[in-house]
């Protein structure tokens, strides 16, 4: 059964997507506002074709949805650059730079080499991308209800911070084994063809809790690397619209919006690489070498190793990567008939005084 319009209304976070009477352009007329009630404005939803409700179940699935094609997807296409780049960090002697690494590789393991643990890879970044996408739009709608109206405008970015991080500590979850098994196949040759070969033998060298022994660095990596994600691109989103696009975004064409996704997600990315490369360095040698502490890593890899071994690969994989997952989802979210993430703030709410100024 459809909501009513004041109840759909109640499931939108006002500062989240924008009301188009808060906005002085041209044609606003085929936007109009929703009726008011009570003097309380009220404000229609950015997606004129739009077949999915705001915020209920259907808008969460297709939020999931879109996760998995975002993240799996992509992690696979650039599972070359990771093969390279996990084995520099785990054997720096032997894989001595990018051009090299490829070479070592080609060279001992052909071409096929190249896309060996695809399959732990996309299986993995599927779950995690099911998990961040959609659990991050339940916990950025919950934590803005909690903080109500004027804080969660007020206080924007700390919401995208917390929901980010809370979803993807789930996100890790469903990852980490995928992971310890896709590190593992991908640095030591001989170990397992893949998946099917590479998680039992993997289970009886160490057991099914060894599948979770690199859980904290994991999250210590993944934590900081998607709240850098999620903050920035709804920042960056927001400052291109406001400052470099001459027209309102509901005046800018799908293709158009879905570019400001990709480029925004791209220049997120690179941050995203620089904040969680140590943990990443730290993730690759615990799940190669067994019973490795994060003491053997640091004596081995040395506080200025652990920050910048194989920096410039990940911020090249990273900020592609960030880039196509946000076109990838906001693509998806369009499909379906929801707007693009970001980019649009309501105007602030009259206060109490201006309201008793206005009626006098």
């Amino acid at each position: 059964m459809a909501l009513s319009d004041r109840s759909r209304e109640s499931l939108l976070p006002s500062f989240l997507y924008a009301p188009v009477a808060a906005r002085s352009f041209a044609g606003a007329s085929r936007f109009p506002a929703a009726p008011a009630s009570g003097g309380a404005p009220s404000f229609p939803i950015q997606a004129p074709n739009e077949r999915i409700e705001m915020y209920s179940p259907a808008f969460y699935a297709a939020c999931t949805a879109g996760g998995i094609a975002s993240c799996g997807l992509t992690h696979m296409a650039v599972t070359p650059l990771d093969l390279v780049k996990c084995n520099m960090q785990i054997d720096p002697v032997k894989y001595k730079s990018i051009s090299s690494g490829f070479g070592v590789l080609a060279k001992e393991q052909g071409v096929r080499g190249f896309f060996r643990g695809w399959v732990p890879t996309l299986l993995g970044y599927s779950a995690q991308g099911a998990c961040k996408f959609g659990f991050y739009e339940f916990f950025k709608k919950y934590y803005s209800d909690i903080a109500g109206p004027e804080y969660a405008q007020k206080y924007k970015t700390l919401i995208y911070l917390a929901g980010s991080a809370s979803a993807e500590v789930i996100a890790d979850v469903a990852l980490c084994p995928f992971e310890a098994v896709k590190v593992r196949v991908q640095t030591q040759p001989g170990f397992a063809r893949g998946l099917s070969d590479g998680l039992p033998k993997f289970i009886k060298s160490e057991g099914a809790m060894g599948l979770y022994k690199g859980i904290v660095p994991l999250w210590g990596r993944q934590i900081p690397y998607t709240m850098m994600k999620f903050a920035s691109f709804e920042t960056i989103v927001e400052l291109i619209y406001k400052h470099a696009v001459p027209v309102p975004k509901s005046e800018c064409s799908k293709p158009f919006q879905l570019g400001i996704s990709f480029a925004g997600g791209y220049i997120a990315g690179v941050f995203c690489a620089i904040v969680s490369h140590p943990a990443d360095n730290l993730v690759s040698f615990l799940n190669n070498a067994k019973g490795a502490s994060v003491g053997d890593a640091v004596k081995k890899l040395g506080l200025w190793g652990l920050f910048t071994r194989g920096l410039p690969l990940r911020i090249v994989m990273i900020g592609t990567l960030t880039g196509a997952q946000w076109g990838i989802y906001d693509a998806f979210k369009v499909m379906v008939g929801l707007p693009t993430t970001g980019g649009v703030t309501a105007a602030p709410a009259p206060t109490a005084e201006a309201v008793s100024k206005a009626s006098a």
